[in-house]
């Protein structure tokens, strides 16, 4: 077979996989290739760059000009490094997870978000006007054994704050596995059509805000916020994530698109599995300050909201920025 031959034959298949290496280069530059995008490509991958193998072969066998075997010769070489790299190790694909992909994943389910975030925070901030207006209101949202309880552990008596008892260890157990629960089940939840992942976020935001209104009124609020601020901006982040989790679900649920519904189902518990997963460690995180610094009454309220500032502000800025100009995770 002639040169001219050979390269109009295989031209398309050799430019095809120029591109392909250059587009995973740049998105590993950059850390901006959204999830999945070069699946497809990964999985025939081997298998190009044998044929690619297999055609600088025939090349430098039939003596084809130098020119055409030393592009094959550059185009094997870059293959060579993609198909043979080391795979990173897996503490490493955890950190790129958590510091890159987990923030881009939220951003990309950004309506989902917004609108969990307007199902929990509205009510909460109606139920807190709500019983600072009318104080006898709590009675209507709770029962009279849960407003006694909450009294209690919000004392400016008290000697530990959030708790009556409980050792610092025990306690950071029954975080992770209330916090747990409570994001799975609003996450999970969103199989009803979206329906309970609603709900869920509703009940959750009337709750505390009538929490608040009710513990403001009475002179608690201080303990309370000093308790409350300093995990909030792990825990109540990660409640609002897992929540549009379970949006997004119930709307491929109810509008596949040009999909099988099916087919979209599945990529809504793909999608929420891995939001799912940066929702644990935040409330790992939630768990951790809750257990050993915001129960501390002896802190002062200035450190308290100091210290809270900054973790309000480095989660938020994790979220927005997270995985802008850096490397991807594979």
């Amino acid at each position: 077979m002639k040169q001219e031959q050979f390269v109009a034959r295989h031209q398309q298949e050799w430019h095809d996989l120029e591109q392909w290496l250059q587009h995973r280069a740049g998105a590993s530059r950059r850390r901006r290739r959204k999830p999945g995008a070069e699946e497809a490509g990964d999985v025939s991958f081997p298998q190009r760059y044998r044929r690619l193998c297999q055609q600088l072969a025939l090349a430098r066998e039939r003596g084809y000009s130098p020119q055409l075997v030393q592009r094959l010769q550059q185009l094997m070489q870059h293959g060579h490094g993609v198909l043979y790299r080391t795979p990173p190790t897996r503490w490493r694909r955890a950190l790129e997870f958590l510091v890159a992909d987990f923030p881009l994943l939220v951003r990309s389910q950004a309506r989902s978000m917004w609108a969990a975030l307007a199902m929990f925070a509205v009510p909460a901030l109606a139920c807190f006007v709500l019983v600072q207006v009318y104080p006898d209101s709590i009675h209507l949202l709770m029962d009279n054994g849960q407003i006694a309880e909450m009294e209690r552990m919000y004392d400016p008596s008290a000697e530990r704050l959030g708790r009556d008892s409980g050792t610092d260890w025990m306690m950071f157990g029954y975080y992770i596995m209330n916090n747990t629960s409570i994001a799975l089940r609003t996450f999970a939840s969103g199989l009803l059509a979206g329906l309970g992942t609603l709900l869920v976020l509703v009940f959750n935001g009337i709750t505390i805000g009538s929490v608040a209104g009710h513990l403001q009124h009475i002179g608690h609020g201080g303990p309370f916020w000093r308790f409350v601020v300093g995990h909030g901006a792990f825990e109540l982040t990660a409640i609002v994530i897992a929540g549009g989790a379970g949006l997004q679900l119930g709307m491929k649920l109810l509008a596949p698109g040009r999909r099988r519904r099916l087919d979209a189902l599945v990529e809504g518990g793909r999608i929420g599995a891995r939001l799912c997963l940066g929702v644990a460690f935040m409330l790992l995180l939630a768990a951790f300050v809750e257990a050993f610094w915001s129960s501390i009454a002896e802190i002062p309220a200035a450190v308290k909201f100091s210290v809270a500032g900054v973790l309000w502000a480095g989660v938020l800025l994790w979220l927005w920025r997270g995985g802008r100009g850096g490397s991807h995770a594979d």
